[in-house]
């Protein structure tokens, strides 16, 4: 099943994107157009709908803009820089992260299918267009290279992955909740009213979302670090909390995505931030 819808937005134009070999996609993904610029690219498995959408819209995109490497959002860089000579660009770790194949899970390759190796621009501190300014904020986390891109002047911001939902369930292998706590934060000292997720757009009170995004990692970081504390391993953190697992998601994706992941990934802060021990 694939999906495709146009969202409007206003000044903004959205394009949700989804594909599944059977049944509704699980998960969908939305590229922009704010200005000349196209944020993000959608996955592969959509590269037909994508590069058509960037036909029509050609006179109106003067460069494309990552937010990070993952594949259902760079998964159609290559293909319109080959086909349109638009430039994309992405920050300098995303730009090594893309310019040449990556491994990725074969549940990755069946939801949105492997992003082309493509050399991109490094970001300058500021590009402009049509009298609007995107301001890119590195903000690590759910990627190392994760940024997102402000726009001051009308009050936007483009999350990427930064947001997803107020209250996640899952939690890559790779993310780090301490990262994301401080990426989190520093978005909240910015500007903005309209939260441009790639996945869960929220048109007013974006800082409102992002505020109980903050409250629930740090209530998680908190309640984990309680027990951790007792001595307990991951697993029994997950059953003193109640924290529900979808083993079924966690199976299909190797265990790279799981409630746990998050759970770990706290008592791996916890550790690194403990002082060696004194040798007698």
């Amino acid at each position: 099943m694939r999906i495709l819808k146009r969202h409007d937005f206003g000044e903004v134009q959205g394009w949700e994107l989804g594909w599944s070999p059977v049944g509704r996609p699980l998960m969908t993904t939305i590229c922009y157009r704010a200005g000349p610029m196209l944020i993000d690219t959608g996955l592969a498995h959509m590269r037909g709908a994508v590069l058509e959408m960037v036909e029509q819209e050609r006179d109106n995109i003067q460069a494309v803009l990552l937010t990070h490497y993952h594949e259902d959002h760079s998964g159609n860089a290559a293909a319109i820089k080959s086909r349109f000579s638009i430039p994309v660009y992405g920050s300098m770790e995303t730009a090594s992260k893309l310019v040449s194949s990556y491994r990725i899970f074969p549940y990755q390759h069946l939801m949105w299918g492997a992003a082309d190796p493509v050399a991109i621009d490094f970001l300058p501190d500021r590009l402009e267009g049509n009298g609007i300014s995107f301001e890119p904020v590195h903000t690590p986390g759910h990627s190392k290279d994760h940024t997102v891109y402000l726009v001051p002047e009308r009050g936007w911001l483009f999350s990427g992955d930064l947001y997803l939902s107020h209250q996640i369930k899952f939690f890559r292998a790779d993310e780090r909740i301490e990262d994301q706590i401080r990426s989190l934060k520093k978005v909240l000292t910015l500007d903005f009213k309209a939260l441009f997720c790639g996945h869960h757009p929220q048109q007013k009170k974006g800082k409102d979302y992002i505020t109980r995004k903050l409250q629930y990692l740090e209530d998680i970081y908190g309640s984990v670090a309680e027990q951790a504390a007792k001595g307990m391993t991951a697993p029994e953190v997950m059953k003193a909390l109640r924290l529900k697992e979808a083993k079924m998601v966690k199976w299909i994706c190797f265990g790279n995505v799981s409630m746990e992941n998050m759970v770990r990934s706290v008592m791996r802060s916890l550790e690194a931030d403990r002082p060696p021990q004194r040798r007698g």
